[in-house]
């Protein structure tokens, strides 16, 4: 089997005039990568970490911007046989003391040999590690990197590791986006790459889009590791070049005839309210021919929206499909909308949250939309089972449980973790959700199930019933439970980000919150906490991070002296 080094070097050897990526930076031209090019400065890193002592096996983090140094130092670790893994740069959202904390645990555990970062970040770098203390041998500023030079493969370490080698870490998903590492093989990665081309039944006529963080497995499997080892075009530009500018992404795909994209389900939403028609003149979306919905909860209500918004460019309705997926299976498990559209169906409210049975809606009762995410990609198997381990049939809610030819290696220096993940060979994603006919259906996470009097009520449902009220835009609302002694059971609370700061209109959006949420889903909130801009914690991921965000709601209780 190969190796991500031998893929590289089949590519320099047989086509190394193709573009490998363009990276697009506002206001500077367009960057075409080709694969010689980025061998050429792949190898100047790799001589790098030869002279600072760095091994094959060692691992590499990599704290930097989307960019051609970003390129050139992932894949220099790779080409040395280097564990290359990338961290999220510090941004205004995150408090720099947070970020050295995060930063200076996850080193004590993933003991990396090296850290890259650029010249003007390196005393934050510095600020997190232990003189002496830690396994860091060098933190290198991508100044002092040796310069593109022809490789000499005979000499990369990254030639040499074997399929069950650790390849890379990817990190999952947290308020920082430092949690523990995800450690995977060349042979589980090239798995996953194999079965996942069939699944979205890839062609020599595809280009990749991407304007995803590459610390996340949705942008760094899907948008950078494979259409780059595979051989396909990669158009790429920053995160926070498409949060200030989202209309780049279908400028983009309009001028390189984009065909496959990636977004979380927020994006939808996103780009349909924010997107100008200023921003639109010429370009034409009917290329696109699959545009994933990844990484959150998928919801009918947003492939319409984003639909609606730029069908009037060539959109067509059959490029909005799903997608499920998890860092642990490499990246995707399931894969929906290929080659037919995506599936939806009605289900009754009543017996999703009471009875755990997605029951087919009945006349005149209330009802809740679900998306389907598809069906398993080849070479994975799902299951949804119940709280002892044992399947359950279709229909009922339980936990979303997978086996595969991709699955991790183990969480990196944290057997306690990978033990406690899996059961009878099955590997617990911590999810819930439901099977109809081998399509998956995804209803919730399992850490922010609310348990109202017996109800199994998802947070994500009420948030999505605030967004409906004007003042309150989507993603900026959170819901979560909180236990009541007197009651014996969990009393819901909503926190809003609104952007008026007059008390009587944020007591005006309280009422309609309160209002809308109980109409909607027969759950009554015990509290509606109306907050101004930013307060809302968000993972790496652009996710809604309800734990942190009700310890920071108590906290806040506390400080006012307010009883709760």
């Amino acid at each position: 089997m190969p190796n991500f080094s031998s893929l590289l070097k089949n590519h320099y050897d047989s086509s190394p005039d193709k573009i490998s990526v363009t990276i697009l930076h506002g206001g500077q031209p367009d960057r075409p990568v080709t694969y010689r090019e980025l061998i050429h400065g792949a190898a100047g890193y790799v001589e790098t970490f030869s002279q600072n002592g760095i091994r094959p096996g060692d691992v590499v983090l990599l704290i930097l911007q989307h960019g051609i140094d970003l390129l050139y130092a992932y894949y220099g670790a790779i080409l040395h046989g280097a564990i290359p893994s990338i961290m999220p740069f510090l941004t205004e959202k995150l408090l720099p003391e947070r970020y050295r904390a995060d930063l200076a645990a996850l080193v004590s555990v993933t003991q990396p040999s090296a850290i890259i970062t650029y010249r003007d970040f390196e005393a934050e770098v510095r600020g997190a590690l232990k003189p002496g203390e830690d396994s860091v041998k060098a933190v290198i500023t991508s100044d002092q990197v040796e310069g593109p030079r022809s490789p000499d493969f005979a000499a990369f370490g990254g030639l040499q590791r074997k399929p069950e080698d650790i390849v890379l870490l990817q990190h999952s998903s947290g308020t920082t986006g430092l949690q523990k590492g995800v450690a995977l093989s060349h042979q589980a990665v090239i798995n996953q790459l194999t079965d996942y081309s069939k699944a979205i039944r890839l062609s020599d006529a595809d280009v990749f889009v991407s304007w995803l963080p590459l610390y996340h497995d949705m942008g760094l499997i899907a948008c950078w590791l494979m259409p780059i080892l595979l051989g396909y075009p990669l158009v790429i530009l920053s995160p926070f070049e498409w949060i200030r500018a989202p209309y780049r992404l279908l400028q983009a795909v309009s001028k390189y005839k984009g065909t496959l994209s990636w977004l979380p389900n927020f994006a939808y939403n996103f780009c349909a309210q924010k997107i100008r028609d200023r921003d639109l003149e010429g370009v034409n979306l009917s290329s696109w021919r699959a545009i994933s919905n990844c990484s959150e909860p998928m919801r009918w209500d947003s492939h319409q929206a984003f639909f609606e918004r730029f069908r009037g460019l060539g959109l067509r309705y059959e490029a909005l499909t799903t997608c499920y997926a998890m860092a642990e299976n490499v990246f995707a498990v399931t894969q929906g909308g290929i080659g037919g559209p995506v599936v939806f169906e009605d289900v009754d409210r009543e017996s999703l949250q009471v009875e755990k049975v997605a029951r087919p809606s009945i006349a005149e009762k209330p009802v809740i939309r679900m998306l389907g995410a598809g069906k398993a990609i080849p070479n994975t198997a799902v299951s949804i089972l119940d709280s002892h381990g044992h399947a359950l049939p279709d229909r009922t809610v339980g936990e979303v449980a997978l086996k595969s030819n991709c699955m991790l290696s183990g969480y990196y220096h944290r057997p306690d973790a990978t033990e406690k993940a899996f059961t009878n060979g099955w590997y617990l994603t911590g999810d819930f959700g439901y099977l109809v006919d081998g399509e998956l259906y995804i209803t919730g996470r399992k850490k922010d199930l609310i348990i109202v009097g017996g109800k199994n009520i998802y947070p994500q449902d009420l948030e999505l019933l605030a967004y409906e009220v004007a003042g309150v835009h989507a993603g900026r609302a959170s819901a979560f439970g909180v236990f009541n002694d007197a009651t014996g059971t969990e009393e819901v609370v909503m926190v809003a980000e609104v952007e008026s700061t007059d008390p009587a209109e944020q007591q005006k959006i309280s009422n309609m919150i309160r209002a809308t949420v109980t109409r909607g889903s027969a759950v009554a909130l015990r509290y509606v906490h109306i907050v101004g801009k930013h307060w809302l914690v968000k993972t790496s991921s652009g996710k809604t991070a309800r734990a942190a965000n009700r310890e920071k709601f108590l906290r806040e209780m506390v400080e006012k002296g307010q009883e709760f």
